[in-house]
């Protein structure tokens, strides 16, 4: 919103399948091109797959099947961190199914040689934040588990490979400390979006505000309460369902 405020955004919770995480690829893949299809029903001229496992499981068969339409993928900052450790020692916080992914793999052996990557799960804390538990009690204890032993092998960066995790930043802070960097991918990737749209010559008229649009796969309601918790405005929510592996309007 703060890099394309002139563009229309349309964003697609999937929460009736939410954590992705633990899920088989292949599902996730199935998903993935239900939701595409969706958005491209709705005439969407570029699609952010804002999700790593997502991008893990299907970017490179959704850039297959719709050669035409640009996506833009995740993946866990690893290049940036591995460029800038001082200690050789990074954290890598992510989903089973991203770590899983040739998409991690590939980052690693082209930007990760001679560093040391120190990997965890985080289980639980999608649902936790989930939940708008941004610095609970579980929510610390799920990080602390992660991150002190970590920290016993001198990392100085933590790299966030889950797109949740950037709402826990505070509290991955407070637990490392300030002399450890927290790598959130997030503006990296509007900034790209910003540059494809530019070369494609997409953009949208700069003297027009664009629009905000969510909908869901699930109830609305934890939907709105996330959403007001994190500031962001909206009027509706649009429902949607599954039939099968298509997404409709409910």
């Amino acid at each position: 919103m703060r890099q394309l405020p002139h563009e229309n955004v349309l964003y697609i919770a999937d929460q009736a399948h939410v954590p992705y995480g633990q899920r088989p690829m292949e599902e996730v893949r199935n998903y993935a091109m239900g939701i595409t299809e969706y958005l491209i029903s709705k005439n969407a001229k570029i699609i952010v797959v804002a999700c790593n496992t997502a991008s893990a499981a299907a970017l490179k068969s959704l850039r297959q099947s719709y050669p035409d339409l640009p996506f833009i993928g995740m993946e866990p900052a690893v290049k940036p961190a591995a460029e800038t450790t001082q200690s050789g020692a990074v954290g890598v916080l992510a989903t089973p199914a991203t770590f899983q992914g040739a998409l991690y793999a590939s980052v690693i052996e082209r930007f990760a040689q001679g560093v040391k990557l120190y990997q965890h799960t985080c289980p639980g804390l999608v649902q936790q934040i989930e939940q708008g538990n941004f610095s609970s009690t579980t929510s610390r204890k799920i990080l602390e588990d992660a991150l002190l032993p970590m920290l016993a092998q001198n990392i100085d960066t933590v790299v966030l490979g889950c797109t949740h995790y950037p709402f826990v930043v505070p509290l991955i802070q407070e637990i490392v400390g300030e002399k450890v960097r927290v790598i959130d991918p997030a503006p990296a990737v509007a900034r790209q979006t910003y540059r494809v749209l530019q070369q494609r010559r997409l953009l949208n008229d700069p003297t027009k505000m664009g629009e905000l649009k969510f909908a869901t796969s699930g109830d609305p309601t934890p939907l709105k309460n996330f959403l007001k918790l994190i500031g962001l405005p909206f009027s509706t929510i649009n429902r949607l369902a599954w039939k099968g592996l298509k997404l409709v309007d409910a």
